[in-house]
């Protein structure tokens, strides 16, 4: 909270309805630390994937008949992403890509959710670099797959597919190979990114527009007059949206693990 205060510390209370720092990139962006190239969103970063493995080691440390409460919600995690996303949209062959679904849902759900923890309120997934590279090893994972399981097939396929007419199949294949291979990567990033840094900026917003408008209510309420009335409702409006951004942060991570499966699936199964 101490950097988006920071952020908006010149705030107009007066003239301006919502505390805004003049460029938005001040809630993204976070000088190095002690002189290296090493940022927040490095530490954290290396944070949730440490995160990700303490988690996962502390429920599955120990053996036992009936789990404790922690153990029972970790094991709720995985058998969803084991479940009804890496076997229920891959099929059987799904076991063998479970582990890495598991890693790409847990460490982006954790991400996500820095948004919306305490003192960090910065989620890595709004750094595009990040939804970005997850994205390109996805890619490289289904694109391996493709053509260890089905060669030069895989990109014929594409090029011909299937069940489409002959006069169309030539538009359709092209319209394929470039979806599978130039856009698919991008809109699978694209899609977690704008979701995370839309959720970011909009909680950051309200929040730092309540805080201050609020506290110049009570300290400078002769020259705010009315106007400071707006920071306990913009600040109540964050809390709601704060709330929201939970699911989000959860949905955007299902999701972007369901279609890392679909595309492994598609790779397996390209004339489907």
């Amino acid at each position: 909270m101490d950097r988006l205060v920071l952020a908006a510390e010149n705030c107009d209370f007066v003239n301006e309805p919502v505390c805004a720092p003049e460029e938005v990139s001040e809630l993204f962006v976070f000088p190095n630390l002690f002189g290296t190239q090493i940022n927040r969103t490095v530490v954290l970063t290396f944070a949730a994937a440490f995160i990700v493995i303490g988690i996962l080691y502390f429920a599955y440390r120990r053996k036992s008949p009936i789990p404790t409460k922690f153990g029972a919600a970790v094991e709720g995690l995985v058998n969803m992403v084991r479940n009804d996303i890496a076997i229920g949209v891959i099929g059987p062959d799904g076991a063998k890509y479970f582990p890495y679904l598991l890693s790409l849902f847990m460490f982006i759900l954790v991400g996500n959710l820095f948004e919306v923890t305490p003192f960090v309120n910065f989620p890595i997934t709004s750094r595009m670099a990040i939804p970005l590279f997850l994205s390109l090893l996805t890619y490289l994972v289904f694109v391996f797959i493709g053509f260890r399981t089905s060669g030069v097939r895989y990109v014929t396929d594409l090029l011909w597919p299937p069940g489409v007419p002959m006069l169309l199949k030539p538009l359709v294949g092209i319209i394929e190979l470039v979806n599978v291979f130039a856009v698919r990567p991008f809109s699978h990033a694209v899609r977690l990114f704008a979701n995370l840094v839309a959720g970011h900026t909009m909680l950051s917003l309200l929040l730092v527009t309540g805080w201050i408008f609020t506290l110049n209510l009570v300290t400078n309420f002769g020259e705010i007059g009315v106007k400071g009335l707006a920071g306990p409702a913009w600040f109540a409006f964050g809390l709601g949206i704060y709330v929201f951004e939970i699911i989000v942060s959860v949905v955007q991570a299902y999701i972007f693990t369901l279609l890392a499966a679909v595309y492994i699936q598609s790779s397996l199964h390209p004339e489907h």
